[in-house]
């Protein structure tokens, strides 16, 4: 097979929707075998990462991981360890969420348990586990791995010890797995079976397995500790029905967690929870206007055709995905509009439509033009400052999704159903948005941006940049990192690639660690100003080394970029550095693709330069009591 013949096919899959991919899933794998077979595994795993989707079926899978397996891993975020210890067989499970992980450009070595040891591996000594040393541990664990009971002629005092005894037992394991190895936990909370012996009745019997199983699930959120991450098993079998996951064939005959066809969405599941922690999930929800926020064309149909709102199926559909964004919008997912029309007929409904639930105020950037939808994807990521693998683009139409495919691979563009009925649903199974903790800046985040448009407007009225800063009154609150932003600052830590000095990325207990220990330096740097509260915009990570501080981490908001935060962090490292009779001050810039815009940072802040190693990593360093005189900013610090 030719190079151009095995590209087309590659494209013409990847481009197409999942009742036509199907039909070029073989002629797919073709294309990657022969890119294989000429030398051009670099190529094929960027086309096999963009072929992983939960639409794909279980077998397919399968096959395509026996060409993973053999690929390297693409550009990404690095590698992760991550063991996974299970009640059932976890082998398919283990390649399965190693496929999406994958996919995210998050490289997972993994290390397999034994079949039903999962507490052994934790309670006895393990010197391959040890070895392994895992960053993450997740306990691939259900219903079954717990021991019977309780029975019915429990007295209550007896059943309520069994819930705290059992969910004690638990507790136990996941300090010891964190003791060991410094690891961030995922515990799957417990499905509960359906077909018990009470039917409808067991919500009025006073002790059944069905309550044992929702009050340790309770008992088990209430005892979580900081390092510890659940995934809600009982999510995963309301969407795929009881009939399905628990088909008893494949576990009595296999020992499966599940039937096979849900294996798929249990793996993306849990690789959807860990991308969540490493803050790789999605950031804005792109959406087109005619036909997939309401029926119709406006620019034909005027704001009277369109049909939304309460009436017919149809407006209700609409009307429900509407609700489903705005509801996106309120935990912290920014949301824009790319469509084709006017900008008049676009705004119009938004500003005239009692029963819309979105307005316009509701969308950080708002691209109603005739331009292709691939260059107005490119405009909105400079207009927000965000890359373009932080997007997902919903439109109704298969050429617009299939064009943003081919020109912008980092855009998830998920295949969108013909009902908008199915709108919701479609786009929620892909969890693209999935959080491992909310914070307050969540939920004011498109405020900021909001905000962030009317400076940039502001600025454009001052005579120069310093009349402008000056103007915004900035006043900074910097604190240690604690419980009240430790969410928040591992939030940040983990989300930012542009300005991330070295784009290490850190577990919440690891975090908590570092806050805690005396050789460690944590600061966060809270701005507000006469537009509004940016909330916690930079973190600091710094650790002292006898008469070195060491800058570990630095990120910030771009949001805040070039009004004078730069210049306040050095001066609140500097002064911390003295504070520690520090002889001198050292950061290093480790390249990344994303974080260019930061490799002068040092040297535009007085450092100099020292070395630079092979991989790129530049060291750079600031004698204490010798600096230069402080680059002014226009910043005041408040209690």
């Amino acid at each position: 097979m030719t190079n151009e013949r095995s590209g087309d096919l590659l494209e013409e899959y990847i481009q197409s929707d999942a009742p036509t991919r199907t039909a070029r899933f073989d002629a797919f794998l073709s294309g990657l075998k022969a890119l294989v077979a000429n030398g051009e595994e670099a190529r094929a795993s960027a086309w096999a990462c963009r072929a992983i989707s939960p639409d794909m079926d279980y077998s397919s899978h399968l096959r395509l991981h026996k060409i993973i397996s053999r690929l390297p891993p693409g550009k990404g975020s690095g590698t992760l360890k991550l063991a996974i210890l299970g009640g059932p067989t976890t082998t398919q499970l283990c390649w399965l969420v190693q496929n999406f992980l994958w996919a995210q450009g998050l490289d997972a070595e993994i290390f397999e348990g034994d079949y039903g040891l999962f507490r052994q591996s934790i309670l006895m000594p393990d010197a391959r586990l040890d070895a392994f040393g895992p960053q993450i541990v997740f306990f691939a664990t259900g219903c079954r791995d717990l021991p019977e009971g309780p029975v019915a002629s429990m007295a209550e005092s007896d059943f309520c010890g069994w819930v705290a005894a059992e969910a004690e037992k638990w507790r136990q394991l996941w300090q010891l797995a964190h003791e060991r190895w410094g690891a961030q936990i995922i515990q799957n909370l417990f499905e509960i079976p359906p077909w018990g012996v009470y039917g409808h009745y067991v919500h009025q019997v006073r002790v059944s397995r069905e309550r044992a199983l929702r009050e340790l699930n309770q008992a088990l959120l209430e005892r979580a500790p900081a390092h510890l991450i659940f995934h809600d098993l009982q999510m995963l079998v309301v969407e795929a029905g009881a009939r399905q996951w628990f088909d008893p064939r494949f576990y009595h005959e296999a020992k499966m967690p599940c039937g096979p066809e849900c294996l798929p969405a249990y793996a993306q599941s849990v690789a959807s929870r860990i991308l969540a922690a490493r803050g790789k999930s999605k950031k804005v929800l792109v959406l087109d206007l005619d036909n997939t926020l309401w029926g119709g064309v406006v620019g034909d149909d005027g704001i009277g055709g369109i049909r939304i709102g309460q009436g017919s199926a149809e407006g209700e559909s609409f009307l429900a995905f509407q609700n489903y964004a705005k509801a996106l919008s309120a935990r912290g997912v920014l949301l824009a509009v790319c469509s084709k029309n006017d900008l008049k007929n676009a705004v119009e409904p938004f500003e005239k439509i009692a029963e819309m639930p979105l307005r316009l105020a509701d969308f950080s950037s708002f691209r109603a033009n005739w331009d292709n939808k691939a260059d107005n994807l490119r405009a909105m990521a400079e207009e927000l400052n965000l890359g373009l693998d932080s997007f997902v683009f919903v439109d109704d139409n298969p050429a617009e999704r299939a064009l943003v495919r081919r020109f912008l691979p980092q855009v998830a563009a998920p295949d969108m159903p013909p009902d908008p009925a199915d709108y919701v649903q479609a786009l929620a199974r892909h969890r693209f948005f999935e959080t491992v903790a909310l914070t307050e800046e969540d939920a004011r985040r498109a405020d900021y941006y909001r905000q962030n448009r009317e400076r940039k407007q502001m600025a454009a009225a001052h005579a120069d940049v310093g009349s402008f800063l000056r103007s915004l009154d900035m006043q900074a609150r910097v604190e240690p990192i604690g419980p009240a932003n430790i969410e928040r600052s591992t939030q940040l830590i983990n989300k930012s690639n542009q300005f991330n000095l070295t784009t290490r990325r850190y577990t919440l207990a690891e975090i908590k660690d570092k806050a805690e220990s005396r050789d460690w330096a944590t600061f966060t740097i809270s701005l507000r100003d006469t537009m509004g509260d940016n909330g916690l915009i930079s973190v600091l990570l710094a650790r002292q080394a006898g008469e070195e501080l060491a800058i570990d981490t630095w990120v910030m908001s771009c949001r805040v970029l070039q009004r004078g935060v730069e210049q306040l962090a050095v001066e609140i490292l500097i002064g911390e550095a003295r504070k520690r009779g520090c002889r001198r001050l050292t950061g290093c810039y480790i390249p990344t693709p994303k974080n260019q815009m930061v490799s002068g940072l040092y040297e535009t802040m007085g450092f100099a330069r020292e070395r630079a190693d092979e991989d790129g990593t530049v060291h750079w360093a600031r004698t204490i009591g010798q600096e230069s005189a402080a680059r002014a900013h226009c910043i005041h610090v408040i209690p």
